[in-house]
């Protein structure tokens, strides 16, 4: 008799899952974080008033750190008490390679919230004011900043949005008080407060849920890398000629002298834009406005990117695990990471097993990580009633057709038994094979050659 294998938040917590499609939430993975993010733009953007009243609560509390932050630059210990955040890890979300472990926000995000102040509130063209904005021109502040910043500004929002669920639908046994801290700030004291919230409770953690319409993938609306592949349409868009003018004079004499009349590389162009854009912020606030005036698409493309995350992290693998179950004595091998490996080796070698190792379509992963994530949640599923420990997972994934996958190889931690190398043509099989010859790996057991074509 097999036994039920727990992946979801809804495995743990024995709810229905269309109970939490009603409730809105998203279905995480309790064994590793999903790879979505929360975009604020979604709150600014939204019909809802309450997702409206967050994110006016964000632009509040920027206003309140703007405040703190006139001046000098502010000490290290006022820093770490307003500006520094830790990960709400509890969510399981991002794209943390272990686990549900993040680095969360530290001194150098608050120096960035500091130091572009101005350039955040500047909002001379657009509508509102917004957080993505410090990703536009800070280096080093991306997607996963801006959603941590943010979860951390509505968590008592997203604590009450579980506490429903939990409350309505998940057992006693299964959910308990938990004293949340840094959960309401207090305008008042000027401090962060705990609130007890009753939350649902496994594994010695709580969990926090997300609605499923205020998440993304990949990027958010507002996002450093659209801003530089529209650059050249933002600045057609702006009026006056003297500006337009002094924008792409700039932009040439901020590339390097050997691209002149050359096309320079995509490095060289986004260095240049950056660089433009520091000296005309203003440029900001139109791209900005551009994408508030698009703000419609935000909702339809965000839900794309939930509902394809939804394919391939929840229930392609689904469709896996119950195959490799009925199938295979993959979860019957226990703690036997060789023996499990060899199954699932087995598996892609035999009719259709190949499909294991693509995604929902059937087309070929274009990224290690992806592919990486999707093997780990098939790895690490657990008996539903056990309190053993989730297995790690000790396979190193690398595709074929990157030619920098023997470097990898060669630097690979201990954590890793094994690397497979996912090759999804011929030509990219034979190619990785004589690679790992010239390494001297050709005859290396722990390094093997997938051909999933």
């Amino acid at each position: 008799m097999t036994r039920s294998l727990a992946l979801y938040f809804t495995d743990f917590f024995k709810v229905d899952p269309d109970l939490l499609r009603e409730h809105g939430a998203f279905n995480v993975s309790l064994l590793s974080d999903i790879p979505l993010f929360v975009d604020p733009f979604l709150l600014f953007n939204s019909s809802r008033t309450e997702y409206q009243e967050l994110h006016a609560n964000i632009l509040r509390y920027m206003a309140f750190l703007r405040d703190k932050a006139s001046g000098e630059m502010p000490r290290d210990a006022v820093l770490k008490s307003w500006f520094v955040f830790k990960e709400v890890k509890q969510t399981w979300l991002g794209f943390s390679r272990i686990g549900n472990r993040g680095s969360g926000l530290g001194l150098k995000f608050a120096r960035s919230l500091v130091t572009n102040m101005d350039i955040f509130f500047e909002t001379s063209v657009a509508r509102d004011k917004h957080l993505e904005k410090l990703c536009l021109i800070e280096d080093g502040v991306g997607r996963d900043n801006i959603s941590d910043f943010t979860t951390n500004l509505i968590k008592e929002y997203l604590l009450r949005f579980t506490e429903d669920f939990a409350v309505k639908h998940i057992s006693t046994q299964l959910r308990r008080t938990v004293p949340i801290e840094r959960a309401r700030f207090n305008y008042d004291t000027e401090s962060w407060q705990t609130i007890d919230v009753v939350l649902p409770y496994t594994r010695g953690d709580y969990v926090i849920l997300t609605p499923v319409d205020i998440l993304t993938k990949d990027e958010t609306w507002i996002s450093r890398s659209d801003l530089i592949d529209e650059f050249a349409n933002i600045v057609s868009a702006m009026p006056g000629d003297e500006l337009r003018a002094q924008l792409n004079n700039y932009l040439t004499k901020a590339l390097p002298k050997k691209t002149r009349g050359k096309d320079p590389t995509k490095k060289e162009y986004r260095d240049a834009v950056v660089a433009t854009i520091r000296a005309f912020p203003t440029v900001l606030d139109y791209y900005v406005r551009q994408k508030e005036d698009d703000g419609d698409n935000a909702e339809l493309a965000s839900a794309q990117k939930v509902a394809d995350a939804e394919a391939h992290f929840v229930q392609h693998v689904l469709r896996i695990v119950t195959a490799l179950q009925q199938n295979t004595t993959f979860y019957a091998d226990g703690d036997s990471a060789e023996k499990r490996l060899a199954t699932l080796l087995a598996v892609t070698k035999q009719r259709g097993g190949a499909s294991l190792l693509r995604d929902p379509s059937g087309s070929a992963y274009r990224r290690e990580v992806v592919l990486e994530l999707v093997l780990k949640l098939i790895w690490q599923a657990v008996a539903i009633d056990s309190n053993s420990a989730i297995p790690p997972f000790p396979i190193q994934c690398k595709l074929a057709q990157n030619a920098k996958f023997p470097a990898a190889i060669e630097n690979r931690d201990g954590r890793f038994i094994a690397t497979i190398v996912v090759a999804y043509s011929q030509s990219d099989s034979k190619e990785a094979k004589r690679s790992l010859e010239k390494i001297g790996r050709g005859n290396d057991a722990t390094v093997v050659v997938v051909d999933a074509w």
